[in-house]
Formats: C-alpha cells, sequence, structure tokens
C-alpha cells in the first residue's frame, strides 16, 4: 500500500502498524478484543480495550474500530505502537551525509536503532529523520531503510525516500552489486595470514535476536584484513561478501577476536543495560556502488572513526 493509501497518518514521524486477521474458526462471532488479548498477551486486556476506543485502531478502509468489533478473518487494522514507559533519549546525533531525488545518506551513531521495533519507538533513525526540519520539503512518510544497520553499529546508511526508484536500489543489495566495507576493533592476532575469508553456515540462535553458527554449506563469507596492530587490540576492515544478520560479528567471535564492547557475543548483556562510554567498536565505513538511476560510481564514506 502507497503510503498517501494509509488510513492513518504519520503520528509524531512514526507510521501505523498494520495486522493481517488470519483465517481462525476460533475467533469467529467473537469480539476483535478476544483475538488482540490472545495476539498480543502482553499488552492487557485493559490496554486493549483503552486503544480499541481510542479511536485510533482503524481498518484499511479508515472506520475506527472498538471492543465490541466483531474479529473479520481477513481484515487488514492499522494501530499505533506504543511503548511501556518514556523512552529516554539516545544522548548521539545522526547526520545526513548527501540528499538526492532518491536517495538520503546517513552517518549512523552508535546505539540508535534505525527502525521502530521492540522498546524503540521515537528513539529510531527513521523517525528523527521524518521530524527533522531539513527534511520537510521531502515526502518524510515514504523515507524507508534500504538495508539492514545494527543499532550498537555506527556509520553509513543508505535510505530511499522515491518510491518510483526504492526498487532499483533495493535489487544492488539483493543482487549483492553494494560493497560495504567495516572498520572494527578486536584482540589482535598475527598468527593469521591476512587477508583472510572466514565461510560458514549461520542460522537463528536459541533467542531470537542472536545468529550461531552450525555445520552445512557455507551461506555467509566475510573477508578481513588487519589494518593497524594496536598491540592487545588491532584495526581491522571487513567486507561482508554476503549479507546474514551479525555476520561480521559472528564470525570474528569465531575467530576467538570478539568486537570490543560487544553486548551480544560472546555474552549477552541484559537490554537496557547500554553503557553509552562503551559503544560497540564497529564502524560501517562506507559504501560504494555504482548507481542504477544515474549510472555513476558512487561511494560514501563514514565521518567517524574507531
Amino acid at each position: 500500500m502507497n503510503t498517501s493509501e494509509l488510513p492513518l497518518p504519520l503520528l509524531n514521524g512514526v507510521k501505523p502498524s498494520y495486522l493481517n486477521l488470519p483465517h481462525d474458526a476460533r475467533f469467529l462471532g467473537r469480539p476483535l478484543l478476544a483475538f488482540l488479548c490472545e495476539r498480543f498477551a502482553f499488552v492487557g486486556e485493559a490496554d486493549w480495550r483503552r486503544r480499541l476506543n481510542s479511536g485510533f485502531v482503524v481498518n484499511r478502509r479508515g472506520e475506527p474500530l472498538s471492543e465490541h468489533t466483531p474479529f473479520t478473518p481477513g481484515e487488514t487494522i492499522y494501530y499505533y505502537r506504543e511503548t511501556s514507559g518514556e523512552e529516554a533519549p539516545i544522548p548521539f546525533a545522526e547526520h545526513i551525509l548527501h540528499i538526492d531525488d532518491h536517495l538520503i545518506v546517513v552517518d549512523k551513531p552508535h546505539f540508535l536503532p534505525v527502525t521502530p521495533s521492540g522498546r524503540f519507538l521515537r528513539e529510531t533513525l527513521l523517525t528523527r529523520l521524518r521530524l527533522r526540519d531539513d527534511l520537510q520539503h521531502l515526502k518524510v512518510a515514504d523515507i524507508s531503510p534500504l538495508h539492514r544497520l545494527d543499532k550498537d553499529t555506527a556509520g553509513v546508511i543508505l535510505l530511499s525516500h522515491n518510491p518510483a526508484s526504492r526498487g532499483a536500489y533495493q535489487n544492488l543489495f539483493q543482487s549483492r552489486l553494494i560493497r560495504k566495507c567495516y572498520e572494527a576493533l578486536a584482540p589482535t592476532r598475527t598468527d593469521l595470514a591476512y587477508p583472510i575469508t572466514v565461510k560458514s553456515r549461520l542460522v537463528r540462535g536459541e533467542a531470537f535476536y542472536l545468529t550461531r553458527e552450525i555445520a552445512g554449506e557455507a551461506n555467509a563469507q566475510t573477508q578481513i584484513e588487519l589494518l593497524e596492530n594496536r598491540g592487545d587490540t588491532s584495526l581491522y576492515r571487513l567486507q561482508p561478501l554476503t549479507g546474514k544478520k551479525h555476520q561480521l560479528r559472528v564470525h570474528m567471535m569465531s575467530l576467538g577476536m570478539p568486537l570490543l564492547n560487544d553486548a551480544l557475543y560472546p555474552t549477552v548483556q541484559a537490554a537496557g543495560s547500554e553503557d553509552y562510554s562503551k559503544p560497540l567498536k564497529l564502524l560501517a565505513r562506507s559504501i560504494a556502488f555504482h548507481d542504477p538511476v544515474s549510472g555513476q560510481w558512487r561511494e560514501f564514506i563514514s565521518q567517524q572513526h574507531l
């Protein structure tokens, strides 16, 4: 659905979420409230009653729903996500490196998520961009990231603001026509013959937010170079040749070189325990590609350093 067709507008820079109601015979003849309470049990019935009666939960025609609305299989409902409690500001700013008729290129700080998820709603790169005064000449509801960048990782990220050309840029990533280079700080190993290439099979870990290696045909590949020996730790250049979740972090850990200040690998730290003085030492240093619209070779480089 195009942004102009959404039945709810942006609210403080946040698009409405949507949910397609399943064909589940258990809820036929019952109110929508019953389904939502089961599907999102962590929200609680009192909160769902409040939200359904607020006028800010609607169907695809923009008609407000209520706690008495019947469950209708195949219907799509739209609503605004809420977070529990007040979001604390993330005390680091993004910097725009480039804007044209198709792209916004941003130098993202550490700790800032790209899109709303979990406990982050307004303190995300996407929401911040949609609220920036210097971008209000654009149709900000159409701003959308073209690839992933972990909240703990800083550096260059590309976003589209033109739906007409978005597919052409997305195809660059799907076809692996983007050259991405990262820099990382990790324990020193001088016994390896650099550059080295790590290949392994990565799958989702037991916890949904983790990635792990298993035996089998490799589906992830990373090239690693030693840039600067700094004693116990060194600066490395990492070039992912595939795009699996947490690929760089897992491949470095597999070599006995976990990235400095990594809150997930090898040991998971509690969510919300971020220490802003100890960012993950991983930087998306540059992105380069042949532009599918202009045909020109383009390279964008982060202004940050580890």
